[in-house]
């Protein structure tokens, strides 16, 4: 459904130090980078962190979170870990979700400008 997703942030540099460690694990990287600008996918560019004169306030009852794929449990762990390494905070250690489905294995976390991010892999084992 969606191209790419855009989000607003204080400062990219801080921001390229969470999400490459976040990213990286689930096989994103930085595919794009210019001053103020950082692309991160694939194959190509789905989610664009920009630095903005006003970004998003955090509002933990907005509802608003990001969910990536991850190819497998493992990569889910490292996703959160490197997050926390990387300025993020903990909003849900890595684990099974079974009010969200049988085989729902995901983790949660909060990036430096107060976006909730998750990382789930829905693979058995």
């Amino acid at each position: 459904m969606f191209d790419h997703i855009s989000i607003g942030v204080r400062d990219t540099a801080a921001s390229k130090r969470f999400y490459d460690a976040a990213l990286k694990p689930l096989g994103y990287t930085c595919l794009s980078q210019s001053p103020g600008s950082l692309g991160y996918g694939a194959q190509g560019v789905a989610l664009w962190v920009n630095d903005a004169a006003r970004p998003v306030p955090s509002d933990a009852k907005s509802g608003l979170h990001f969910c990536f794929a991850a190819p497998t449990r493992a990569s889910v762990d490292a996703f959160h870990a490197g997050a926390l390494r990387e300025g993020g905070s903990d909003n849900g250690a890595p684990g099974l979700r079974a009010d969200y489905g049988e085989n729902y294995y995901a983790a949660f976390v909060i990036d430096p400008d107060g976006y909730r991010v998750e990382a789930y892999c829905g693979a058995v084992g």
